[in-house]
């Protein structure tokens, strides 16, 4: 990965996990919490790919799993969300650009139901056993509604950041400047224009200057 992209995805990473903790998990609301790291790591999956999702999903996960107040074992979310970010890399639109808000708005509810399955499952495999207390359909159901209502004011923003850091768009805005310039010239013939006048005004000057000329020699013959 680049060095704009692990600054961005780990600053990113952090004050999503800040505030999935200090403030979304506080809420006490019903069923599932929010979870706005699983979003943060969809947005840059959506814009890295697989391979950088992937990483970044693992990454985010493991930090996850060692923050306090963590209850589960270490690696378990490292593992969900390094799948999520994988899967969510694969549909990655080819030029970069996304057409509709509805295939963002789908991979957000695959995500989260597929995500609260993952986590159960692999619960199920360390002899976690909290989502049959709580319920696997309740928390099917709160976790893709909570993140799908809050995946508008979160994915498009972390798209929009990570294109610009990939694009560099200083660099962009100062070539498209000179392109624009450059362009506007040849386009305007304003260059072409004043070379012509300039050639012409030469040659006047200089036809003038031979017909002064002739007229002081004739003068001096008479």
């Amino acid at each position: 990965m680049r060095v704009n992209r692990i600054l961005l995805s780990s600053a990113l990473v952090v004050v999503a996990l800040v505030i999935q903790v200090s403030v979304l998990a506080r809420l006490h609301l019903p069923g599932a919490v929010p979870d706005l790291l699983m979003l943060t790591v969809l947005g840059l999956a959506l814009v890295y790919g697989h391979v950088g999702g992937a990483l970044v999903g693992f990454g985010a996960g493991l930090l996850a799993d060692l923050a306090p107040p963590a209850d589960h074992a270490a690696g378990r979310y490292a593992l969900v969300l390094c799948v999520i970010g994988y899967l969510a890399g694969l549909v990655k639109p080819e030029t970069g650009q996304l057409k509709s808000a509805t295939g963002p708005m789908a991979v957000v509810v695959a995500a989260a139901v597929g995500s609260t399955l993952l986590y159960a499952g692999v619960g199920a495999l360390v002899g976690d056993t909290a989502a049959r207390h709580v319920g696997l359909g309740s928390l099917l159901f709160t976790a893709a509604l909570y993140d799908l209502l809050l995946a508008p004011f979160v994915v498009p923003g972390i798209m929009a950041l990570a294109r610009r850091a990939e694009n560099d768009p200083l660099a962009e805005s100062t070539s498209a400047r000179a392109t624009d310039i450059s362009s506007g010239w040849l386009s305007g013939g304003t260059g072409l224009k004043i070379g012509s006048q300039r050639n012409g005004l030469r040659v006047k000057a200089a036809r003038a200057r031979m017909a002064r000329a002739g007229r002081i020699k004739g003068v001096k013959r008479l």
